[in-house]
């Protein structure tokens, strides 16, 4: 019996759901819901000193979060998954510093809660002010990347949220490692520990009825790939923050400056093919077409891209694949990027806004009326001007870390930092008014 007791106490001190998943689901939401009113009453100073100590502990315990995340990336080895992931799953020191970095730079950002959106006066007296409060408790679901668990927790905690985390089999031990770190340091810290709870059980049918405790979770989250981002936007009867993939586009237009575009194409293509801000299609204008591809074909073959191109683009990269009608809406995650020769910017708009996912897309001119119309007119989450791809990130933005880029328009979009992870409430004064 006592050591039936242990194990119980072992599980609700971790908040790991075990195999047998129904009741403990049921257990970890109704904590979340009750921790959630706890958290929300902490004062900055708080919630700051508690996130400094968690980022502490983590480089303290860096040694055992590496070792569980080994056993996840042989794991991964082991059943052939795709290198994009695997360099998605990979931590070391340096990757534990950044995680470590990001708590830092969250504590040190403005509190959003209690904050005033605005404020009126009504005729009859009343004055009205409308604050940002949490959203409340979050869940999130998510896939290989075991940083999320930490940068997901930071942002949540430090908005006044309680957070109900459910990462995939491919990243279990790592995300058992790094919530224990994270919990142990909220113990130590006074604060309830249930601000943060993991979802042991790696069975789908778990992740199902997760997406089910709309009685509990307040907001749903996915991260991973279009696959699973499908499935939680049409199973959950919770109310989803859409974060989608990433067909990201770079348009070299005619006026472009050769020298920097190459480098911002190479840096957006191959610098982490694995992240969804990576640049997976390049079109280019007819008029600097036979100049500027040979360069681009250069560049890509020292970085062993493999090129699909259109016809128009294959007259130039002859040794190119024939591009099809799917490489053009493909998310490759891979060192793979797909070419199309464009006759303006009007149609190079009219391509990108029928291929892309609503995440990222970048212009590179030297003609500042070209780049407005770009700007202005391309239907994207993040829309850039002689920049790669890449910055579309909570950290390079100044969030602190990112609770994932939302693709969508309600009610969050591009990188979701500590305001996207608040709702608001209206405060009303008056002095005995009666309607």
């Amino acid at each position: 019996m006592g050591i039936l007791l242990g194990i119980i106490k072992y599980k609700c001190v971790f908040g790991l759901v075990s195999r047998r998943s129904g009741m403990e689901l049921l257990e970890i939401c109704q904590r979340a819901k009750a921790s959630k009113y706890k958290i929300q009453n902490l004062s900055t100073d708080q919630k700051n000193k508690a996130l400094l100590v968690v980022a502490d502990k983590l480089v303290e315990n860096a040694a055992d979060i590496i070792a569980a995340n080994q056993k996840d990336y042989e794991r991964g080895e082991k059943n052939g998954m795709h290198q994009g992931m695997l360099d998605r799953l990979k931590l070391d020191e340096k990757r534990i510093q950044a995680m470590a970095e990001g708590l830092k730079q969250v504590a040190d950002l403005e509190d959003p809660i209690g904050t005033e959106i605005e404020h009126f006066d009504r005729p009859n007296g009343l004055h009205i002010k409308k604050v940002r409060v949490p959203l409340g408790v979050i869940g999130i679901i998510y896939e290989s990347r075991p940083n999320v668990t930490a940068d997901a927790f930071s942002l949540t905690f430090k908005s006044g949220n309680s957070v109900i985390l459910k990462g995939g089999s491919d990243a279990i031990d790592s995300n058992i490692a790094i919530t224990k770190v994270i919990r142990d340091a909220l113990s130590e810290e006074g604060i309830d520990p249930d601000a943060v709870q993991l979802i042991e059980d790696t069975d789908r049918s778990v992740t199902t009825k997760f997406m089910q405790m709309n009685d509990y979770v307040d907001v749903l989250i996915p991260r991973g790939s279009a696959r699973l981002i499908k499935a939680v936007v049409e199973n959950s009867t919770i109310p989803v923050i859409e974060t989608g993939t990433g067909n990201c586009h770079i348009y070299v237009d005619k006026d472009a400056d050769f020298e920097k575009a190459i480098p911002i194409i190479i840096n957006a293509k191959t610098q982490r093919i694995g992240v969804c801000n990576a640049a997976e299609s390049l079109v280019v204008h007819e008029a600097v077409k036979d100049a500027f591809l040979p360069l681009f074909a250069k560049a890509m073959k020292e970085h062993n891209v493999e090129v699909r191109a259109d016809k128009d683009s294959k007259a130039i990269l002859t040794d190119a694949v024939d591009a099809t009608e799917e490489d053009f809406g493909k998310e490759y995650l891979d060192y793979i990027i797909s070419v199309k020769t464009v006759k303006d910017v009007d149609e190079a708009i009219e391509h990108i806004n029928k291929y892309n996912t609503g995440h990222s897309e970048s212009i590179i001119t030297e003609n500042q009326e070209t780049a407005d119309k770009f700007l202005s007119r391309v239907d994207a989450a993040c829309v850039y001007h002689n920049v790669s791809t890449r910055f579309t990130d909570g950290f390079e933005f100044g969030f602190g870390a990112e609770i994932g880029i939302s693709t969508q328009k309600l009610h969050a979009r591009g990188p979701m930092g500590l305001k996207e992870l608040t709702s608001y409430k209206y405060q009303i004064f008056g002095n005995g008014q009666v309607r």
